[in-house]
């Protein structure tokens, strides 16, 4: 009964967790904010100075801003907005899902400060002359046009205005109304523009003692109530310069976001089911242990508020193949305890012994490299090292507690004990454990001298180095607008573009550009290339050309060159750190030559990643320093599991060892011992990532390539390259610094 009791408490978990799953998860997906490239909107960086130069822009001064910020959005009634304050002058800001984006844009950056003036542009009232929250869009009595009606403070001073302005006689007795009068604006020039600067000009026929006063002009009942809404949601004591800016629009969130899903359903499908039939009923479980992970990392990012990206969708999936890779590092563990001839029992808790350290030292390294990423990332990386630290931790728990757990039911109950072919193992491959000999480990039943061939390996990652650093001096990478600066507009067809025709568009708007890229599976995305900043003039004149022609508004990015410069300052100090961090660690877990060796191998890694990127001419922007960030952390998850099994081996011999011959029989051991899981680790994440490459969404085809292109690489230098560096490199050491790792111990893992 007891044993039957074990089955029946697996079977209540799973359907807890699936009737929980399935009565929850569509409100709590609905429930998860989603960023710019999801639904549309805009994301604008803002320098801001101070409207008086004797002012110095302070902590205070910033928040005041970002408070009149908020009061003005929240009269567009955009829920879910971002304003942040980054350093010590810049504003970000960010709202999604905003339907009409130049108004927002507009009420925005205005700095709402009103003034009357006098034709020699004397000002006669400021904004804080109006009582706060009197402005209303009304309509003129006389001709039944729209304008705004306000109220002033004092009457008599109003009066001493119009009567000063009486005095200097036709035609110069005009009350001009202005809205952000900058140093250099003149009337005299501005009345001779078709499309002035002031907002209206009034003639003053008698002196007016009243605080009820009328802005009359050519609007719309829109322009009226947008002004009536900006004066009343105060002015900003700061002006605001535009540094970088992208806008997205809705139909390319909306297509990008079904991409992405369809992608990630068909990965993790696929992923469940290469578990299934490579470790046959352990693999059942991990599948079931993915899906609560899933489910658990959806609930925690929407109780964290967080705003979910297309780069955070891929780096939840990224998540998944670590959660399988540390059911994939106990799983080979149990099958080599069976191959021993242990029993299901004690192969179980040894496995789930081994494996622990080696999972927690994988996790943190590639932790480190997230934490760098979310310190010195812009608003959609953050979001992806969010996800990524999230999904690390989820992972974790779900991997190592939930499936030990449910696998555990199963061990416990003795349902297992006579089914070995249920890890895997075939009945031929299971050894004697009653003779005591040492089995050497073999891949597919053949003992292959890895080590031996080392030489081999060195000359050819030598010879591919070369052909690389030569690739980079001449085809050099091709820098995407987050490093170059200018402007980058993304024009999306129902049908398929041709150059000519974006030529003969841009032509006509006299806007040409620098080059323009045809995408997508029937080129029906263009993208135009500037390499200078794009006015807002243009920018909305483009977005309204291209959105009546193609039906769907075109995303457009802005970057100055201040953005760039910090962008690839940014990046070479995330790279600097999240190496730095990573030495300290491996040292202080291993030694100190392991880790200049696993440095070594991640700039192997990270180099090659930047040759394919030179050889395809792929656009490198920010999103393929989150993928090389991202790979520096997987890719020595894959070099410390072998450094680990390494180090095991020798403390297994329970003496110093002093000869290289002895040492390199270990490392080939340890090799052989670890290639599978590794081969099967970067299998299941590539299965995810190769998803996203031919069923994703456009705009991350370069992120998953990079992505490919790492783990590739990772997998080489992991099993290939970092244990040969380190076997030449601390070889010819023994005889003076012998390696002794005895005094060291494992930490228990936890016992189901």
């Amino acid at each position: 009964m007891k044993k039957r009791g074990r089955i029946i408490a697996f079977l209540l978990i799973v359907l807890i967790f699936a009737g929980t799953i399935s009565t929850t998860v569509t409100g709590i997906s609905k429930k998860i904010n989603l960023g710019l490239d999801l639904q549309g909107g805009f994301e604008i960086l803002y320098e801001v100075e101070p409207v008086d130069k004797s002012q110095e822009v302070d902590r205070t001064l910033l928040e005041a801003t970002v408070q009149t910020l908020n009061d003005r959005v929240n009269r567009l009634g955009i829920s879910e907005t971002v304003i942040d304050i980054e350093g010590e002058d810049r504003i970000r800001v960010q709202l999604a899902g905003v339907e009409d984006q130049e108004t927002a844009r507009e009420m925005l950056s205005t700095s709402a400060l009103l003034s009357f003036r006098d034709v020699n542009d004397k000002e006669l009232l400021a904004g804080s002359d109006i009582k706060e929250g009197s402005a209303k869009q009304d309509f003129d009595p006389n001709t039944n046009k729209p304008m705004v009606t306000l109220q002033l403070k004092d009457a008599n001073k109003f009066g001493q205005a119009t009567t000063e302005v009486l005095n200097m006689g036709a035609p110069n007795n005009l009350l001009v109304i202005w809205m952000d009068f900058q140093e250099g604006d003149s009337f005299e020039e501005e009345v001779q523009k078709a499309d002035p600067k002031f907002i209206s000009a009034p003639s003053v026929s008698e002196p007016l003692h009243t605080t009820n006063v009328q802005i009359t002009g050519n609007f719309t009942v829109e322009e009226a109530q947008r002004l009536a809404d900006i004066i009343n949601a105060g002015s900003l004591p700061v002006h605001m310069t535009e540094l970088y800016s992208t806008s997205v629009g809705a139909q390319f969130g909306e297509k990008a976001l079904n991409q992405t899903v369809f992608a990630g359903i068909i990965g993790i499908s696929i992923i469940f089911l290469f578990m299934i039939i490579v470790y046959r009923f352990p693999g059942f479980i991990a599948g079931i242990n993915v899906a609560i992970y899933i489910y658990l990392i959806l609930l925690v990012f929407q109780l964290m508020n967080g705003v979910l990206t297309l780069p955070g969708i891929a780096a939840l999936i990224l998540g998944v193949g670590m959660a399988v890779d540390a059911n994939v590092l106990t799983f080979e563990r149990i099958k080599e305890e069976l191959r021993q001839g242990k029993s299901v029992v004690a192969s179980f808790k040894a496995g789930g012994k081994n494996s622990l350290v080696t999972i927690l030292d994988a996790n943190i390294t590639t932790m480190l490299a997230a934490a760098v990423l979310f310190i010195f990332g812009t608003s959609s990386i953050k979001g992806f090292a969010t996800m990524l630290i999230v999904s690390i931790l989820v992972s974790f728990l779900t991997a190592v507690y939930g499936t030990r757990l449910l696998l555990g039911l199963w061990v416990n109950s003795g349902f297992l004990t006579k089914r070995k072919s249920w890890f895997g193992v075939k009945k031929e491959q299971i050894h004697d454990i009653s003779s005591n000999k040492e089995v050497d480990p073999t891949i597919f039943n053949h003992r292959v001298d890895i080590v031996k061939h080392r030489k081999k390996i060195f000359m050819t990652t030598i010879i591919i180095t070369i052909i690389g650093t030569i690739s980079l001096l001449f085809f050099k990478l091709n820098p995407g607008i987050d490093f170059t600066s200018g402007s980058r507009v993304e024009v999306l067809s129902d049908t398929s573009l041709t150059t000519i025709e974006i030529e003969e568009d841009l032509q006509e708007l006299g806007l040409e550009a620098k080059s323009i890229v045809l995408s997508g599976e029937n080129s029906e995305i263009a993208v135009i290339r500037y390499d200078s900043v794009l006015a807002d003039q243009d920018i909305t004149t483009m977005k309204n050309y291209f959105t009546d022609k193609y039906v769907h508004e075109p995303s457009i990015s802005v970057v100055s060159p201040i953005v760039g410069q910090e962008l690839v300052k940014n990046a070479i100090y995330a790279l600097a750190i999240a190496s730095i961090g990573m030495v300290i660690y491996v040292t202080l877990r291993f030694e100190f030559f392991f880790a200049i060796t696993a440095i070594i191998t991640l700039l192997h890694d990270v180099f090659f990643m930047l040759v394919i990127f030179s050889i395809t001419r792929i656009e490198f922007d920010v999103t393929i320093v989150a993928a090389i960030l991202t790979i520096v952390g997987y890719a020595i998850n894959n070099t410390i599991v072998v450094f680990d099994r390494i180090r095991e081996n020798i403390r297994a011999k329970n003496k110093r060892i002093k000869s290289s011959k002895e040492l390199a029989k270990i490392i080939n051991d340890s090799l052989i011992q670890t290639f599978m899981r590794s081969i099967n680790t970067t299998i299941t994440t590539l299965i995810a990532v190769f998803a996203f490459l031919i069923l994703g969404a456009q705009s991350i085809f370069g992120f998953a390539i990079a992505l490919v292109t790492g783990l590739i690489a990772g997998a080489y230098s992991s099993l290939f390259l970092a244990s040969q560096l380190w076997l030449a490199w601390r070889g010819n050491k023994l005889k003076n610094k012998p390696i002794d790792f005895r005094k060291k111990k494992r930490v228990e893992g936890p016992q189901v």
